[in-house]
């Protein structure tokens, strides 16, 4: 990396001139050599002040050169390339060209990748992916048009710095503020290029990002960026939160996690990416300029299907159901007996998994269409004085791990959210158990714990009312429970979590009292309560001594 291009992507100590490096949890940019801060905003003016200087030498150096743009008449794709190139069709959608000169440098990135692989280089990459993969129709259509393969410095954003995020779980749950960091996320900045394919073939090595220079022009074509601007907002948004989906994940406990990414903190640089590039009608591939990697896309579209929740319920009951008639058959049972039990319990148990999936009314009948995208895997290549050799080491994309926030006792505090715990999960069990046994416990202390005389028979009204109600509950309210209150641990100094315990002030008032004697003494409300408080009783009574 080159030492001015330090000075774009790495945010100054303005006491020192070390590079700081930003603190999720203090959200500032701390030097580590003397402890100086740097604040977002002031970090943003150092980039700022940065790139205008490299725009001026930038627009010195066009003079130097003599280039020629083609211009798309049928997707409307921009691409400069020496001015003696021949070019005819357009490499996107196959359309006729039109040139004209080049004369501006406004649309230029100040920051480029090179190329590190040659056209042959990248030609043998995409050869050697069509005969690992010779059964698929894609790899048979592209090793008819490889030699179509052409290099391309496409446009792109670099994305660093915080992100702010709201995360929360689409099946229910509370709302978490969440922050991040994002060292190096790539964001394309073409409209008529397909941008999960190029997700595919990333990532690139920031090691060798450099100063642009219209040098690089030479033997290759240019890409110029042409996605409207709030396009490009909502592509950097998506981008973000498709970044931080696995580690919301797992955070929350679910795959189906809603993530609204806020990146106007982050530093934002257009930068020029290595790639090369080839299609005909349904067949598209590129392969990274920079490591080789090949990104195929599938021809045909695969389709998935979004169930809605009502038929979920029903096939949920269905499979429990078979299940359990199939289990009452092995161990014996008679058809008709089994289907009798199994259809009683079918009734309780539509009216629990309905129950279960009624928050996720969102879950609509749709249907949705998207192609899959074939990759080389993850092995990359560098160049050698020999020639080009694979890379021991994985290139990763590099993202900071979330840290979520809490406001405790009126302050923002980082903290480590904790919902479904083994104790947590272990109590709901045990208190379920204790509703649903009630009566057999206390008619176990009446009778002395006497289980020869104990009669469960006595407590068929209570079971018949609580094995429905109980799970049903559980589902309705316990797992709110979970989800929108979960166990808080404060972040410590020296990265040890402790258990935040919210301090409860309950106290008995007038109100509370009156509320309670109203209910007990003031029919017809109290006809009901101490109605129901003898037919306890009288459970409870017959379950400990008999009939």
């Amino acid at each position: 990396m080159t030492a001015d291009n330090i000075g774009i992507l790495d945010i100054r100590c303005p006491n020192c001139g070390a590079p700081a490096h930003f603190d999720i949890i203090k959200q500032l940019y701390l030097c580590s050599y003397c402890g100086g801060t740097v604040g977002i905003s002031e970090a943003r003016q150092q980039v700022q002040g940065f790139r205008k200087i490299r725009s001026q030498k930038l627009q010195d150096s066009i003079k130097h050169y003599h280039l020629s743009r083609a211009v798309c008449t049928g997707c409307g794709a921009e691409v400069v390339f020496e001015e003696n190139e021949a070019l005819s069709n357009c490499a996107f959608c196959g359309s006729s060209l039109v040139r004209k000169d080049y004369l501006s440098s406004e649309d230029m990135p100040e920051s480029v990748i090179p190329f590190a692989l040659t056209e042959a280089e990248a030609r043998e990459r995409l050869e050697d992916w069509c005969r690992q993969n010779s059964a698929k129709s894609e790899a048979k259509n592209l090793k008819k048009i490889t030699g179509k393969l052409k290099g391309y410095y496409l446009p792109y954003e670099l994305i660093r710095g915080p992100v702010h995020m709201a995360v929360s779980r689409m099946d229910g749950g509370g709302t978490f503020r969440c922050e991040g960091l994002l060292e190096s996320t790539f964001v394309n900045r073409s409209r008529q290029l397909d941008n999960l394919l190029l997700d595919g073939m990333e990532p690139y090595d920031l090691d060798i990002l450099t100063d642009f220079d219209f040098g690089y022009v030479a033997g290759h074509r240019v890409k110029i960026m042409d996605l409207p601007e709030d396009v490009l907002e909502k592509r950097v948004r998506e981008e973000t939160a498709v970044t931080y989906t696995p580690a919301v994940r797992k955070v929350l406990q679910t795959r189906a996690v809603d993530i609204n990414a806020d990146v106007s903190s982050a530093i934002r640089l257009p930068v020029l990416l290595p790639a090369y590039y080839v299609a005909q009608g349904n067949t598209i591939a590129a392969v990274n300029g920079q490591t080789g990697k090949v990104s195929v896309r599938a021809e045909k579209e695969s389709h998935y299907y979004f169930l809605p929740w009502w038929l979920k319920a029903i096939l949920a009951t269905f499979v429990i159901c078979l299940v359990l008639f199939a289990s009452l058959r092995l161990f014996g049972m008679e058809s008709p007996t089994a289907l009798i039990i199994t259809g009683s319990l079918g009734i309780v148990m539509i009216i629990i998994t309905l129950c279960l999936y009624s928050d996720t009314t969102r879950n609509k009948f749709i249907t949705a269409a998207g192609k899959e995208i074939f990759t080389s895997g993850e092995k990359t290549f560098h160049r050698e004085p020999e020639g080009l050799v694979q890379d021991d080491r994985i290139l990763e994309r590099k993202t900071a791990a979330p840290v979520f926030f809490e406001e405790i006792e009126g302050v923002e505090q980082p903290v480590v959210l904790r919902f479904t715990s083994p104790w947590r999960i272990l109590r709901m069990v045990l208190l379920s158990l204790l509703v649903i046994f009630l009566p057999v416990i206390i008619a176990l202390f009446l009778n002395g714990f006497d289980f020869a005389r104990l009669e469960l028979g006595g407590s068929a009204v209570w079971f018949c009312i609580m094995v429905p109600v109980v799970p049903v509950y559980l589902l309705k309210f316990g797992i709110v429970e979970l989800y929108e209150r979960p166990w808080i641990y404060l972040i410590n100094p020296d990265g040890s979590t402790t258990r935040y315990r919210k301090k409860y002030n309950f106290r008995i008032t007038r109100e509370m009292v009156k509320t309670v004697l109203h209910a007990l003494f003031v029919p017809p409300v109290s006809l009901g309560i101490w109605f129901a408080i003898l037919c306890f009783c009288m459970i409870c009574y017959l379950t400990a001594f008999g009939f």
